[in-house]
């Protein structure tokens, strides 16, 4: 039997999936049509996000009083580390940003409102928004990597960063699950906000994206 925290999940992506395409940015590097400059761009930018988004883990996984949302929190919280050490031979291979203005907004919305969920989302809500999110994360990496190492040349420590995110995360969806159900057995996730925090971090990941689309065409 599908569980509530299932059902609310999967319904959540569906609504979602529609927008996973205006992501501008990985089909043109997808197909070689990016401007080369754009991964010194990624990698400028998530220089900050990254950061970022480990304190942003810290931070709801002490905020929980429940300990499954605990465990999932605190679960990720390792993997932003990890990531980080991956970005310095993109940063190699890419060189140095060539933007003007950096960081930049568009780009760093998304870490801020993450910030904001960290500090004042409810953690069965939150774990919603984030794991709702993560198949196309995902699916936006692989594709990345693939692109880098077919028409740009790029080599596997490179591309270590998006293959990390790429790869299946044993346990993660399970852990994501009961911190949900945990949520709506305690009668404190409101299946609304969830929605309206997954759509947010959608389109806050979107403006990270399009940002870049606009600033390097094809």
């Amino acid at each position: 039997m599908t569980s509530p925290a299932r059902e609310l999940l999967h319904a959540i992506q569906a609504e979602l999936a529609p927008r996973d395409a205006d992501n501008r940015l990985v089909p043109l590097v997808a197909t070689g049509r990016a401007a080369r400059a754009v991964f010194a761009a990624i990698a400028a930018e998530e220089k900050w996000i990254v950061r970022s988004d480990w304190r942003s883990f810290h931070e709801l996984a002490a905020r929980a009083d429940e300990p499954r949302a605990r465990e999932f929190f605190g679960g990720l919280a390792p993997g932003e580390q990890l990531a980080l050490g991956k970005l310095d031979a993109l940063v190699a291979a890419a060189g140095a940003d060539p933007g003007t203005e950096l960081p930049r907004v568009g780009c760093q919305a998304y870490p801020a409102y993450f910030a904001w969920l960290a500090l004042n989302g409810e953690s069965a809500e939150v774990a919603v928004a984030i794991f709702a999110n993560f198949a196309a994360w995902g699916r936006y990496c692989g594709s990345i990597a693939a692109g880098m190492r077919e028409h740009y040349g790029f080599d596997d420590d490179a591309c270590a960063f998006f293959d990390f995110f790429a790869a299946d995360a044993p346990g993660i969806e399970d852990q994501a699950l009961a911190a949900i159900q945990a949520g709506l057995d305690a009668g404190r996730l409101d299946a609304d906000r969830a929605r309206t925090y997954a759509r947010l971090f959608q389109g806050y990941e979107l403006m990270f994206w399009n940002t870049l689309a606009e600033e390097f065409p094809a």
